[in-house]
């Protein structure tokens, strides 16, 4: 019975149209508190924040105080909220409803103190930066304000001590993607175009992302695929087998950048560094495998390809191969000297033997014989057998011909075999300093990035 005479002693003349001050010249001072319960999305293509927040309003209502001695000494009751006047406090990032429930009532004191809490999904707008995706660290506002009144009729201010609500984690639930670091909160006030001013109450809402999931199924695969490009430089220019390696890796990089392009935020704004990341990977295995082509087109086509030139042989087999620690400079010139000298060794013992066929006799065997001619049978037999020795000798300059341009084939290939090794080297040389200048410059950046 208390209940029910305290609720028609309140409610059977009051106004809930009218701002409830008994001077109008007094300001209604409304005091605001959020605490994160959860994130439950956020939208980096539309730029929406989906949150859910415990919220609680407090103001002073000058025409619902009583005295608790007459109602059987109750100092707190529930009214219903349709009841009575309520502030129109909004959130000016508001872009759509949401999905909250409905609170019907709203707790008064006996000295005119109104509390209003209530659950509420809000979806906000809020300007995301994805650029150190998935390593972010996003920061949104939600800013409560009266729509209609100015700061003469309602005021704002905050219910809790601002460290209290800063690092107030109590109801978060720390399970999801999003890390609630903390919530920021200040005052302002504001006009639009010399008109009356407003107040307003923002919440700076500081979330970050969990980077682990991101990390173990984008940045490793990428990682392990580069890796597995170096380590291709290591098998034999001259075996075929690195062209389709490089091959298979730039396609098995293709399908993961297939399968992670819905996992990467999209937006109009700005491109993740992740996803830089990404493409200059892809660029720099279309190098790698360009220059593994170079290579093996350079040392397979040994038929048709002359001697490597002299400036080419100074450049890459002495100079460079020095500075690479490849091979030292003497053992080039060296060989080079040899096969000089064994060429030279063959033409001599080949004249020589040319000279013996053609006289058909030793000089050696006519030294011991004292100068002595043959015998005319002898000689009649020498000039019988003519005609078949020199067609002999005609079949053996020709296969010793066919030799000699084969071992000059050979000598040529060898030459452009070790220029391809040494421009290989070099080559991987430098694709590996660039590989690491890469990886130099991102990680500056992120660190950079975090100690801004």
């Amino acid at each position: 019975p208390a209940l029910r005479r305290l609720s028609h002693y309140l409610l059977a003349h009051y106004q809930k149209g009218t701002r409830p001050v008994r001077d109008w010249r007094t300001t209604t001072n409304v005091a605001i508190d959020l605490m994160v319960y959860a994130i439950l999305s956020v939208d980096e293509k539309n730029q929406v924040l989906t949150t859910y927040i415990w919220y609680r309003q407090h103001w002073t209502d000058e025409f619902l105080t009583w005295d608790p001695a007459r109602f059987d000494n109750l100092t707190q009751i529930s009214l219903p909220v349709e009841s009575i006047w309520v502030p129109d406090i909004l959130i000016n990032e508001f872009v759509d409803v949401g999905k909250s429930p409905h609170v019907p009532y709203v707790y008064v004191g006996h000295h005119g103190e109104v509390q209003n809490l209530k659950p509420i999904q809000v979806m906000t707008a809020c300007s995301l930066d994805i650029y150190n995706f998935p390593f972010d660290v996003q920061n949104c506002s939600l800013t409560f304000t009266s729509w209609l009144h100015h700061i003469r009729d309602i005021n704002l201010s905050l219910w809790r001590q601002p460290e209290l609500v800063k690092f107030d984690r109590s109801v978060f639930m720390n399970q999801g993607e999003w890390e609630l670091l903390y919530v920021l909160s200040r005052f302002q006030e504001f006009s639009v175009k010399s008109s009356d001013s407003y107040a307003e109450m923002k919440f700076y809402v500081v979330i970050r992302r969990r980077p682990l999931f991101y990390t173990v199924s984008l940045l490793l695969p990428s990682i392990f695929l580069m890796v597995m490009d170096i380590v291709g430089f290591y098998l034999p220019p001259n075996s075929g087998e690195r062209v389709s390696f490089k091959i298979t890796l730039l396609l098995g990089y293709s399908v993961f950048l297939i399968i992670v392009s819905d996992t990467l935020p999209a937006t109009a704004v700005g491109t993740p560094l992740i996803g830089i990341y990404f493409v200059v990977c892809m660029a720099l295995l279309v190098i790698s495998l360009t220059e593994t082509i170079l290579i093996v087109c350079l040392v397979h086509k040994q038929d048709l390809q002359p001697h490597v030139p002299d400036w080419v042989k100074r450049l890459l087999l002495e100079r460079a191969a020095v500075l690479l620690c490849i091979r030292d400079r003497k053992t080039f010139s060296r060989s080079r000297t040899q096969s000089s000298d064994i060429s030279r060794q063959v033409e001599n013992n080949d004249s020589t033997a040319r000279l013996n066929h053609y006289g058909c006799e030793d000089p050696r065997e006519r030294e011991r014989a004292g100068g002595a001619r043959p015998a005319p049978a002898f000689a009649a037999q020498a000039e019988g057998t003519a005609p078949v020795t020199h067609g002999v000798l005609r079949e053996i300059a020709a296969i010793r011909q066919l030799l000699e341009k084969r071992e000059e084939f050979r000598d040529a290939a060898r030459e452009w075999l070790q220029v391809g090794y040494v421009l290989d080297v070099l080559l991987f040389r430098a694709y590996l300093a660039a590989v690491l200048a890469y990886s130099v410059t991102l990680g500056t950046l992120w660190s950079v990035w975090r100690d801004a």
